[in-house]
């Protein structure tokens, strides 16, 4: 069997082949999880790394960005001073002084009736604050496209989702004020206002007001998502929609998981105390609490070194690499690109066609990865001429070449 042939069909199925045989057990699913398929970027994983693959699939920040020999020298002293604290259980809220390293990064951000709890990485946040604000049958809205993680944990939860139209300036309000007009049982919009996964687009201040002020008026809690406000390569963002909420509408997800390590798992709710208070007791059922060592080893480098610096670095990393991929995307592809002001993706539009699977297919063809956008659409039926490619993590060498293989395609 070729590459190609193992490749081409893992995001369409994106699922695992059953194996039939006379003493299989058949098995039923809970409704929720019946018809839920793994992501389909994570199941790319899989392949992604088999020899000659030029990935631009994955949305992992670059090693080259991981404080590794910091985070090793302070690993072994932590292991060899406070190893009775570190490899014990910990409380569910999360380890003590990290939380309060949190509050204090957050202290023009979270208001004095609000509580910070740390999570396993901010797809628990994501999980557990559907898991505490939402019923089966309730609807959230959100940005179409959006993040398939965050997609996939509402629909585990049997929760009904509905797309929000966008463009450069992020959701159209007029879209959403329709939205909110109409659908039923409307508990929640998700956003990602900041770099906003995949599109790369950044809403503007005007929007975020204009948003908040909709959610306040329809009753409506705003999740704001923001694993990349701090990775700007022009211009430093908006102020962040949870600074502008004064009536804990505003649920804030944040993670270290592109600043320090995603391997750590670590991340963060902030919002009103009586939320975060039932997010405790769903994340005991859950996990019992987020891992202490990692904590504890994320305070010590965020109290030991200088950790704007460090991100400062990672924005130079980043900033090369997308104008590298930019640069080839003008020279070589035929295609209608948006550049982004930060974060770790480029959003390209195929001209030609209302659906970019043929695309991925052909590239998967020649040993090249990308995503297809419609794993990105909340209505799992439509397409899109739309694709993501990721520069994080390609070497120069690869993002050049990889990006004339698909302006060939093209």
């Amino acid at each position: 069997m070729t590459l190609a042939n193992i490749l081409i069909d893992i995001i369409p199925h994106c699922g695992i082949i059953p194996q039939k045989g006379d003493n299989v057990v058949s098995y039923n699913f809970s409704a929720p999880m019946a018809n839920l398929k793994p992501s389909a970027i994570r199941e790319l994983f899989k392949v992604t790394g088999l020899p000659g693959v030029i990935s631009f699939a994955a949305g992992n920040p670059s090693p080259e960005t991981f404080p590794g020999k910091e985070l090793g020298e302070l690993a072994a002293r932590i292991l060899a001073e406070r190893a009775d604290i570190v490899l014990q259980y910990g409380i569910t809220e999360g380890y003590a002084p990290l939380r309060e390293a949190v509050a204090e990064r957050l202290r023009n951000i979270v208001r004095e009736t609000d509580m910070t709890v740390i999570v396993s990485g901010g797809q628990q946040g994501i999980e557990l604050t559907a898991r505490v604000l939402c019923d089966p049958g309730d609807t959230v809205l959100c940005e179409s496209p959006s993040f398939i993680g965050a997609l996939n944990s509402f629909r585990s939860h049997s929760i009904n989702l509905i797309g929000i139209e966008t463009d450069s300036a992020g959701i159209i309000p007029e879209s959403l004020e329709n939205a909110l007009k109409s659908a039923a049982n409307v508990r929640m919009l998700y956003t990602i206002p900041t770099f906003q996964n995949p599109k790369g687009v950044t809403m503007t201040l005007e929007r975020r007001k204009k948003i908040l002020e909709l959610c306040k008026n329809y009753n409506v809690i705003l999740l704001e998502d923001n694993p990349y406000g701090d990775l700007y390569y022009d211009n430093a963002p908006p102020d962040t929609i949870k600074s502008l909420d004064d009536t804990g509408t505003v649920v804030y997800v944040g993670s270290f998981s592109k600043t320090i390590s995603p391997g750590l798992r670590l991340g963060y709710v902030a919002a009103n105390a009586s939320i975060v208070e039932k997010i405790v007791v769903a994340k005991q059922g859950e996990d019992v609490h987020t891992a202490l060592f990692p904590q504890v080893l994320a305070h010590e480098y965020l109290t030991n070194y200088d950790f704007d610096a460090h991100i400062a670095e990672c924005r130079s990393v980043y900033r090369r690499k997308r104008d590298l991929m930019v640069s080839a995307c003008e020279k070589y592809l035929g295609a209608d690109i948006i550049v982004p002001g930060g974060g770790l993706f480029l959003w390209g539009s195929l001209r030609d066609t209302d659906d970019s699977m043929p695309f991925y297919r052909r590239a998967l063809e020649r040993k090249v990865a990308l995503v297809a956008g419609g794993v990105f659409l909340p209505d799992t039926e439509a397409v899109t001429p739309g694709f993501r490619l990721n520069f994080s993590m390609p070497s120069d060498e690869q993002i050049e070449k990889g990006i004339k293989i698909l302006g060939e395609l093209l």
